[in-house]
């Protein structure tokens, strides 16, 4: 059997690709702050499929949490074949309406805690010849939209980098770029959903079925949607002092409330 590494394991994208890789026959290693929530996912797994689930009970907002994670991505007695840095959040209100030790702590998760992770589990994967990485971004990163956009385009661009560096290696990394998914995100963030379409919402476990294809096929980036797809293949073509403008006002209606 193989081990994945889950941050952000008990809720949302974490959780349907714990249930999708418990389901597939992988061990995991569960990763989240709330230690009670995390037993009871690695129960619940374990009886249900017949797999090992580990629980790391780790604030990945803090040095500590992040060098916990290190510790095991870099034991090489239980190695990680697969890592998901999926742990991250969103802020209520524009920039310079969230406190600067809120965007610091974003940066900490979404950037620093990214790039530490990933350089400890792809250093014991290169040794061995394989495994994978998955680092959860979104198709924020592709408009200019505040902190979160900027901290998700930095996912993007760190992964597709790291993988062509790695290239030949036997280990592949993928940002996977959702748009609006189901989950706690938004409450936690205390972010209004009511005025979001329904075309625009996607199932987190349809979403993760199609990451997992993508990252078997080696891609570099996944938008694990055709509506998607579609709309990112239209930022493209749209200039980019429009696309701001438009981003603005789309954040006001589809964003926090």
């Amino acid at each position: 059997m193989t081990t994945a590494l889950i941050t952000g394991s008990t809720a949302g994208i974490g959780a349907a690709f714990a249930r999708r890789l418990a389901a597939q026959g992988h061990n995991l290693v569960l990763v989240a702050r709330d230690a009670l929530r995390l037993g009871e996912q690695a129960t619940e797994l374990h009886d249900r499929h017949g797999i090992e689930a580990e629980v790391l009970a780790a604030d990945l907002s803090t040095d500590e949490g992040i060098a916990a994670v290190e510790r095991r991505l870099g034991d090489r007695t239980h190695p990680v074949d697969l890592l998901v840095n999926n742990a991250g959040f969103g802020n209520k209100g524009r920039y310079l309406e969230v406190s600067m030790a809120d965007e610091l702590t974003m940066l900490k998760v979404h950037i620093e805690a990214v790039l530490r992770l990933t350089s400890a589990a792809t250093g014991s994967m290169r040794s061995r010849g394989r495994g994978g990485v998955v680092n959860v971004a979104s198709v924020a990163a592709f408009v200019p939209r505040g902190t979160y956009g900027a901290s998700k385009a930095w996912v993007v661009q760190f992964t597709q980098g790291a993988a062509r560096d790695l290239s030949g290696s036997g280990v592949r990394l993928m940002a996977l770029c959702p748009g609006f998914v189901r989950t706690e995100f938004h409450e936690r963030a205390g972010m209004g959903t009511d005025n979001i379409p329904n075309w625009m919402w996607l199932d987190a476990d349809k979403l993760v079925a199609a990451a997992l294809d993508d990252l078997a096929r080696g891609k570099t980036v996944s938008i694990p949607d055709p509506r998607y797809k579609a709309l990112m293949g239209l930022v493209k073509l749209t200039p980019r002092g429009l696309l701001g403008g438009v981003s603005s006002r789309t954040g006001r209606k589809y964003g926090p409330q």
